[in-house]
């Protein structure tokens, strides 16, 4: 599979093809699959933590009781109990505005049916239902893991992307991230890598750089 080097020369290479902005252009990567019969429900929604980060994802945290004090603690995006969910059953666009703020979600297993019955429709469709949070678990230790990580996410598609960090970063540790994407995609393919058909990376508002050659070895 391509390596990292690789990776590193295509991140040079989208980042010097773009114009300067006014703003901080995200780092795409860009998948192209083949031989998947996409009528079978082939889909991926994978959470990937990302071993270089520059800003870190949005996490709220769905709790009462200790942890909901203790999200507090370690300082979570934003912490709902019961109240505000119940308020979301009846406030459809509140409830779009309020799922669009945050990448992911935690929630106590406790409340989890509650999230099912006021946000459940919403969350589904977009690929962010909650992460059940056992009772006593560290919440500490998954908000950390989560603000690292990005969502992974096509359905019925022969293509996806997903951002693996931003222009400012440098272009080792943006070929990591991409890395380890790439590994974690390959290992929910069908046919691991000989699924994939073509890697790309680009800024947000530059052109694709495509690989030169179709992967045909493991990972280095």
């Amino acid at each position: 599979m391509i390596t990292e080097a690789q990776l590193a020369e295509m991140v040079k290479e989208a980042k010097s093809a773009t114009k300067e902005r006014k703003f901080k252009q995200s780092v795409e990567l860009i998948m192209n699959f083949k031989d998947i019969d996409v009528k079978k429900g082939f889909a991926l929604n994978e959470v990937v933590q990302l071993p270089k980060t520059s800003s870190p994802a949005t996490v709220c945290v769905m709790a009462t009781g200790d942890m909901g004090q203790k999200a507090k603690q370690a300082n979570a995006d934003a912490v709902v109990g019961t109240e505000e969910l119940e308020k979301f059953a009846t406030n459809k666009r509140e409830s779009r505005k309020f799922i669009n703020k945050y990448d992911f979600f935690l929630a106590d297993t406790q409340v989890m049916p509650l999230v099912g019955k006021t946000l459940g429709q919403l969350l589904g469709p977009r690929g962010k239902m909650p992460t059940p949070v056992p009772f006593n678990a560290p919440i500490d230790s998954f908000l950390q893991r989560f603000r690292s990580s990005i969502k992974v996410r096509t359905r019925a598609s022969l293509s996806m992307s997903c951002k693996i960090g931003d222009q400012t970063m440098e272009d080792s540790d943006l070929a990591i991230n991409a890395h380890s994407v790439l590994s974690a995609v390959e290992k929910k393919l069908p046919n691991g890598e000989k699924n994939i058909k073509r890697i790309m990376i680009k800024t947000t508002m530059g052109k694709p750089i495509k690989q030169v050659q179709e992967v045909k070895k493991k990972f280095a």
